[in-house]
């Protein structure tokens, strides 16, 4: 399993600041994106634009994800 931190929009859409997923190392960010949208269909609008961090280092959709990973999803900030 692999823990998620939400944060922001992200957290109120599911009601939870951290979710579970099943997850096998070696998967990358992209599947992760993927696999929010299916669990969670109401954070489906935001993972387009989703910024994830694991171990406090945004990552591309390429990046793979370990199980042991700290991971962290935030939506987009706009300023003014």
């Amino acid at each position: 399993m692999l823990t998620v931190k939400l944060f922001a929009k992200a957290r109120d859409l599911v009601g939870s600041p951290l979710i579970q997923i099943p997850w096998s190392d070696g998967e990358t960010v992209g599947r992760l994106k993927q696999v929010l949208s299916e669990r969670h269909p109401s954070l489906m609008p935001l993972v387009p634009r989703l910024l994830v961090a694991v171990n406090n280092d945004y990552a591309s959709d390429t990046f793979k994800v370990s199980t042991s990973d700290e991971v962290a999803c935030f939506p987009p900030v706009s300023g003014g």
